[in-house]
């Protein structure tokens, strides 16, 4: 004899880790029917090289401050460490299972072929899939002649409340019976790690403190090395893993600036949400950016792989300070500013002549707030191979010089450099050999010379990728690109 199954929807929680303007869990909680939360840490990402162990514990931390939220609806997520296909198969066991809710994912490849996997699975298994865009991304476009509309329509729209019914939610005795059939990963994280926490409390305390004040400072100190762990938002990590919808922030901030005496730094604040939207999408048209060139014209691009000059420069041994420092500050904590990414990058792709794909893992790794959609046309841009955006090559002194002039970076994180007067923090191989005894400091010894000459270097790259720039199959795909991705107004 049959048992009727008790019948629940299902929100698969992914890069949206928040109850608040979370548009899968409104819809699924819209429908009046019981709602489980569910997080899958999956094998496939748990394994794939683009993520490090400060990604699994900013998502552990994230859905602690979840079930945290929860107790009061008597109610938790039900996290798993399997594939999801594995987990629903499971759960339909207990439940019958006919909608699950989620958001469209721009993603690693990885994740798109799993999404199409799943989406075959729903329909043999009669399961309505539902997804909503993300933070405005539209999938399918072909151009972006009414992006602009669309993306506008979803920024102008009020964050979504979220508002279960009275025990819509699978009450926490039912989730821990759950967890009894399945793989249940500890949630325990270290106390003691040098990285911004995960959560949307901790994201609100950031959000917070910079609209209270420090953004009247963002404008001043956004290229700043030091500087900038303040004067920027440091909200990326929150938005990358979904603890803040972007449109609350921009809301925030919209609101926020009808009061404000200091508007020139919100209007600059809201124009990088923006943007964060527009290189999303950018990546949504072009997934292939993950493995080649967006500008197939640059594909032809080959590059000596020396895995010297690879090693020395994960690892902040490259003996040019500003670049040392911002490796070792990005491995250790997880963050860097906007310009000294684009620098890093810049001296891996230009001086050091290396494929910006053996820099992507990583810093994908490196990046707590790692973003596929921004990670890919970042680094293509900044390698020069797109044919569209302006070649910037970064000199690593000229920014030292002018972003960090008392060189209070470099010495927090080059720690050879700390003795010695300024001048020689920034340039120490210009330190002549009786210099180096008056500092009792030896140059190859106690900080590495320059691994390449950067003004060759520089030269090379230029003339190579300029010339490169003339090509008629990048001149092709440079129209292309730029026809496809130039926003209407």
């Amino acid at each position: 004899m049959s048992i009727n199954k008790p019948q629940i929807h299902i929100v698969w929680l992914k890069r949206d880790l928040r109850l608040e303007d979370n548009e899968a869990i409104f819809n699924a909680l819209a429908t009046g029917k019981p709602t489980l939360l569910l997080y899958t840490f999956e094998t496939m990402l748990l394994e794939d090289e683009h993520y490090s162990q400060r990604h699994w514990n900013f998502i552990k931390e994230s859905i602690r401050d979840l079930n945290d939220q929860l107790k009061a609806y008597n109610s938790k997520i039900l996290t798993v460490e399997a594939d999801i296909i594995l987990t629903i198969n499971q759960l339909m066991e207990k439940y019958a299972i006919k909608d699950i809710f989620s958001h469209q994912e721009t993603g690693i490849l990885i994740t798109y072929n799993r999404d199409k996997s799943f989406k075959r699975f729903c329909k043999n298994n009669l399961i309505t899939w539902h997804e909503n865009i993300n933070n405005g991304v539209q999938r399918g476009l072909k151009d972006r002649d009414l992006w602009t509309e669309k993306c506008n329509a979803y920024f102008e729209i009020e964050p979504l409340p979220f508002s279960p019914s009275e025990n819509q939610l699978l009450q926490i005795k039912d989730v821990e019976e759950l967890e009894r059939l399945l793989t249940v990963p500890s949630l325990k994280t270290p106390d003691d790690a040098p990285f911004q926490k995960g959560g949307r409390s901790m994201g609100l305390k950031y959000l917070n403190s910079f609209l209270n004040d420090r953004y009247v400072n963002y404008m001043f100190h956004i290229s700043k090395p030091d500087l900038a762990r303040k004067g920027c938002s440091r909200i990326s990590p929150y938005l990358a893993w979904g603890n803040l919808s972007i449109r609350e922030v921009y809301h925030k901030a919209y609101h926020l600036k009808k009061t404000s005496e200091n508007k020139k730094p919100l209007e600059a604040f809201m124009s990088r949400l923006r943007w964060q939207a527009h290189f999303v999408q950018k990546f949504e048209m072009e997934h292939t950016m993950e493995e080649e060139s967006i500008n197939k014209g640059f594909q032809k691009l080959k590059k000596d792989i020396s895995e010297i000059y690879q090693t020395a420069w994960k690892t902040g041994q490259t003996g040019y300070p500003l670049v040392d420092a911002c490796m070792r500050c990005l491995n250790e904590t997880g963050y860097l500013n906007f310009r000294m990414r684009a620098l890093v990058v810049s001296f891996f792709t230009h001086n050091l002549w290396q494929p910006w794909q053996a820099a992507s893992k990583h810093l994908s790794q490196m990046f707590l707030d790692f973003e596929p959609g921004i990670h890919y046309p970042q680094l293509q841009m900044q390698a020069g191979e797109t044919g569209t955006n302006m070649l910037r090559i970064y000199n690593p002194i000229k920014n030292s010089l002018e972003h960090d002039p008392e060189a209070i970076f470099i010495k927090k994180w080059v720690p050879e450099l700390r003795e010695l007067e300024i001048p020689f923090a920034h340039e120490p191989y210009l330190m002549t050999e009786l210099e180096q005894q008056l500092y009792n400091f030896e140059l190859g010894k106690d900080y590495p010379y320059p691994i390449v000459d950067m003004d060759k270097t520089r030269k090379k790259a230029s003339d190579i990728l300029w010339n490169l720039r003339k090509n008629k199959k990048v001149r092709e795909e440079s129209k292309r690109i730029i026809k496809k991705h130039t926003l209407r107004d």
